[in-house]
Order: structure tokens, then sequence, then C-alpha cells
């Protein structure tokens, strides 16, 4: 992962604790980065700074303009802010197909897209994947948080991590725009392990319809977040036959859609582990 410093920013803030005090405070960066793709510009997107080449190569992954990384030759920095994608050799795509109407902001991926038709790749059903025990599933939240570096600075950026069967986090990356991390762990894992369809991936935030999308795309089956999902992510989950589990605290979680990839071992313990009520939890995040 780049720099934690890269991540972050110090302001003069007046934090108020009973009485006021004047501080410098840790903010996570926002900018804008723009991907091109053999020469036309694809999308400008707000994110954290660092690991741009892989959210480059994530990005044209997971919104389906190449099948996988063998499609891609390369990634290069053309300084202020740009960086292109160039395809392999003898292959051509119309970036017109794909170009944004907008810019994205950090917050929503899918603003700008022409409409959700636009998004929902074709043939993008993942393969069955990973089946775990709830017990790995429990242990999700505290692993990733160990390994959210800008978060304990600023408490203001999102994180994705790619974990093993058995828990293990492959990798994790962080970034102020939650599909802009995994975008950054997809373009992460495309060079180093793939294809990845046996892994599962875990956010720290939401589970939106953005992040099954990717998810789907780039192969991964089982999706956890440990906040709420959106209704359109489930659908779209249902449709692709994945499995999408929310609100994953250490003392449950919800499973949405795919229970089948879920294995409870306690007996008359499914009631008690998929039914987490969010009323019972904190807010999304």
């Amino acid at each position: 992962m780049g720099a934690v410093s890269e991540a972050v920013s110090s302001r003069p803030v007046i934090r108020v604790r009973g009485g006021p005090e004047q501080l410098e405070d840790d903010l996570v960066v926002e900018e804008p980065v723009e991907i091109r793709l053999d020469g036309t510009a694809l999308a400008v997107v707000m994110r954290t700074p660092g690991n741009d080449a892989e959210l480059a190569r994530g990005f044209v992954i997971t919104e389906g303009i190449v099948s996988g990384p063998d499609q891609v030759q390369s990634v290069v920095d053309l300084g202020e802010g740009r960086w292109e994608v160039r395809l392999a050799q003898g292959l051509s795509v119309d970036p017109a197909r794909f170009q944004r109407n907008f810019y994205a902001t950090s917050s929503c991926g899918v603003c700008g897209k022409a409409s959700i038709d636009a998004i929902r790749v074709a043939g993008a059903v993942p393969p069955h994947g990973p089946v775990v025990g709830a017990d790995v599933l429990l242990g999700l939240p505290g692993r990733l948080l160990a390994q959210q570096h800008a978060f304990h600075s600023t408490g203001g950026i999102h994180a994705a991590g790619a974990f093993e069967p058995d828990g293990r986090l492959v990798a994790v990356r962080e970034d102020v725009g939650r599909h802009n991390a995994v975008d950054k762990l997809v373009g992460h894992l495309a060079t180093t392990r793939w294809p990845i369809r046996d892994l599962g991936l875990v956010v720290s935030g939401r589970v939106s319809f953005e992040i099954v999308q990717k998810a789907a795309v780039a192969g991964l089956s089982l999706v956890c977040g440990v906040s709420a999902a959106s209704s359109l992510a489930v659908d779209l989950a249902e449709e692709f036959h994945m499995t999408v589990v929310g609100f994953l605290r250490e003392n449950g979680f919800t499973i949405y859609t795919g229970d089948e990839r879920v294995v409870v071992s306690s007996p008359g313990s499914e009631a008690s582990i998929g039914g987490v009520s969010p009323e019972a939890t904190e807010g999304a995040g």
C-alpha cells in the first residue's frame, strides 16, 4: 500500500469536548485523478492518493472494459493526476462505450453513469466461490480494522480487503471512496494473484450496488460489509447468485442473500447469527 502520508493531511481545527481546544487534526486527502484508456479520457475519479496505478487497473477490470489483467499491457503515470491504461497489443476497445457522463464522486461511483443498465455487465455471474464458517466472518472486522492504517489517523477513510476461506486477509486497500478501495484491491490482485474466485471481499462500510457489481465482474461471489446493504445491491446479488453479508460485527451479522456459502456450525443458531437487527447496531457507514 502507498505511504499513509499520501492519504493524510493536517488542518487546524477547534475540538469541543466540554470546552473548546485548538489543535491540528489529521484529515483524509481527497483529490481528483483522471483515468485514460489508450489516449482517451474515461473518467475523473475523486480518490485518496496512493496506489493510483492499481486504481486504474482495477477500474478497467471491474467496469468490464477488459475481461482480465492479461488484456492490460501497462498503466502509465502521465503526471498532473492523469493515469493511462494501455491495452495489450492487438486489442481494441471503443472508449465511448464506457466514458462517464460526469466525474465520479468519492461517495458514489454510480453517479455519472447513464443508467443502471449501463453498469450491469452482461455475463458477469461469478463462480460459486468460497464457503466460510460463521466464526471466520465474525473475525473479519477486527482483522480489517487492524490494517486500516489511514483510518486510525483520520477516521474518515474506507477499506476493502480480500480474504481466504480461513479468514486470513490477503490484501487491504484504503480510499475515501469505498468503490475506489475495491478497485485498488482488485488492481493489486490482478498483478499478484489471478483469478481470485476463491477469495471473499470485506468492506468497512455499507454494501452498495456498485460494490456488488464490481465484485461480480472481478469474480468475487462473497461480499461482506460492516454496515447495511442497499436494496439494489441485494437485488443484483440475487440475480448473480452471490452472497451478501451486512452488519458484520464481532457479535453477529445479517445474511441478505446466498446463505449457502455461510456455514453455521451450532445447531439452531441460524436465526440468531443471521438475523441481527439493524436497530440493534450502530448507524450505517
